[in-house]
């Protein structure tokens, strides 16, 4: 187990790298320069030129990009260029949000898509199997932000009756819980198709498995076979799905986070990437790329942990 925790352990540094690199060369192609957004619309040529040399952008690109890394692997995320805050500040303030609006959707949106897989699966054929599994499609198919939309208008707006800008407080309090619920039902609800679909193709091929036979034939009731039995053994595909989609929630909340101006990650990496704020932009990419490189990551070794057969491979 350890020997295939560091395999993978290594795997990530090389994909880590290309990660920096490429956020590194996309922030070049961009039109803006960074010089003159610290400088401001009145600098002098002079001025510009003396920022330029100050932050290093006068210098070859592979040497800044030597730089940059040899910074980060001081700890050094640098500073913002619009209010000069270091980078490591303002995203340890917007990481807790983030992290909570994910553990958030997760709550509600995996034991629902686990039930309706399993209903859809035990009554396959049935119309409850073919309902649950449109629900499924539609719910891959529509759009983070229209959701999202969609639940401002009629439940924030119309309804009033939970608010839909911003954080009011920690989960814990009464007003941010309220403020969670609307972002938490977007993000989860994208969740929920993925994993009742994966569910339901797992517990079918249980449900014909010769051990799921033996435990009807000792006379046992459906809920103990489908539930000891048949899901038990259906959950290490679920498992390693759910791992999956952890990590590509992380661009779901970027979205969701700038539709309800959750102060999260997300929402500061679209802010950075709009004003030209090249220091806080990389943070965030490095943030969010860590993120989705520790979920696959762990994903890996609970999938090991759970089939020996790949600690073998």
């Amino acid at each position: 187990m350890l020997r295939h925790a560091l395999h993978r352990l290594l795997l990530a540094v090389p994909v880590m790298f290309g990660v920096l690199l490429i956020g590194f060369l996309l922030m070049q192609v961009v039109p803006t320069d960074p010089a003159t957004v610290r400088a401001g619309p009145n600098a002098t040529p002079d001025v510009i030129a003396l920022i330029r040399s100050d932050l290093g952008l006068d210098e070859p690109l592979h040497v800044q990009f030597g730089l940059y890394v040899w910074r980060l692997l001081h700890g050094d995320l640098g500073a913002s260029i619009i209010n000069n805050v270091p980078v490591s500040q303002e995203l340890g303030a917007t990481i807790g949000p983030t992290l909570e609006l994910m553990f958030a959707s997760l709550f509600w949106s995996i034991p629902l898509g686990i039930l309706m897989g399993t209903l859809a699966g035990y009554w396959r054929g049935s119309v409850i199997d073919r309902s649950i599994m449109a629900l499924s499609v539609a719910g891959v198919s529509v759009p983070v932000f229209f959701v999202g939309l969609v639940l401002i208008w009629f439940v924030g707006f119309q309804w009033q009756w939970l608010p839909f800008t911003g954080r009011a407080g920690p989960f814990w309090t009464m007003d941010g819980l309220k403020s969670l619920i609307l972002p938490a039902l977007t993000l989860g609800g994208v969740f929920i198709g993925p994993v009742a679909r994966m569910t339901r193709t797992a517990v079918l091929d249980v449900l014909s498995a010769d051990h799921v036979r033996t435990a009807r034939a000792k006379g046992l009731t459906e809920r103990l076979v489908v539930l000891r039995h048949a899901l038990r053994n259906a959950l290490v595909p679920v498992v390693t799905l759910i791992g999956l989609q952890i990590g590509f929630l992380l661009g779901g909340a970027v979205v969701t986070e700038t539709v309800f101006a959750w102060p999260g990650v997300g929402r500061l990496a679209v802010g950075a990437i709009l004003s030209s704020d090249f220091p806080m932009a990389q943070g965030t990419i490095i943030v969010l790329s860590m993120g989705f490189i520790v979920v696959n990551l762990t994903v890996d070794v609970l999938y090991a942990a759970l089939d020996p057969r790949i600690r073998a491979a």
